[in-house]
């Protein structure tokens, strides 16, 4: 009956072992793609007005990137432009919390995306031997309410995890600058810093790129991604 039914989807995805760790299909997906996500943090000029006169200072904001190739000599880390534009400077933090510094390789200001690049010879064995090149999966394949996970660098505080669904695909917005674009909608937070993180299947493959620029003030409960 409908009670048992319940009753066996509740076990098929929650189990506790007998030494009370609880296991779910989130907490797998979560522990297999964190070595895939980084910390990017841009290292900038603020110029600020005070009594008519210009002032500069170093600042800094935080976002996230998502770990895609490992060549001969270097990683490739895709992330939004917005994360890395007018950078003086760009660091990454891996899941080992190891810092280095990361040069942009390219960028698509139209599609908010961008690649920055570390060599591999700045990265200790260690932190070669913990990381990993994410799974990519196929956004085109999504259906309207199959789990989201999100990933990223939320706030600045480090790195973390929201869930929810997949609320819309293929949804229409138009940016600040009147281009318009294709994103999924889910309702899994994403909030400042999860810019450039991942948002991704129950099977742990990268179906999208979160943003928190997408969709502007948006309501809550509705966070955008940019479909892989």
């Amino acid at each position: 009956d409908k009670a048992e039914q319940s009753t066996d989807a509740a076990t098929a995805m929650l189990s506790v072992n007998s030494s009370d760790t609880v296991n779910t299909s989130v907490t797998q997906v979560a522990s297999d793609v964190m070595p895939s996500i980084v910390s990017v943090y841009n290292n900038f000029t603020q110029a600020t007005q005070f009594f008519g006169q210009t002032y500069t200072e170093e600042a800094t904001s935080t976002g996230s990137g998502i770990i895609v190739a490992r060549t001969d000599n270097e990683l490739l880390i895709v992330t939004n432009n917005h994360v890395v534009e007018n950078a003086d400077s760009l660091s990454v933090q891996f899941i080992d919390q190891q810092n280095t510094e990361a040069a942009i390789k390219g960028t698509d200001p139209s599609n908010d995306l961008a690649v920055i690049a570390v060599p591999l010879d700045s990265l200790s064995k260690d932190t070669l031997d913990t990381i990993r090149v994410a799974p990519l999966g196929d956004s085109d394949k999504l259906q309207i309410g199959e789990p989201a996970i999100a990933i990223g660098n939320a706030l600045g505080y480090g790195q973390s995890v929201t869930v929810g669904y997949i609320s819309a695909i293929n949804r229409e917005i138009q940016d600040e600058n009147g281009a318009t674009g294709t994103f999924i909608q889910t309702d899994a937070a994403i909030n400042p810093g999860n810019s450039g993180g991942a948002l991704v299947n129950i099977n742990g493959e990268v179906i999208g790129i979160n943003s928190s620029k997408i969709g502007g003030a948006a309501v809550e409960g509705m966070g955008f991604a940019i479909p892989t």
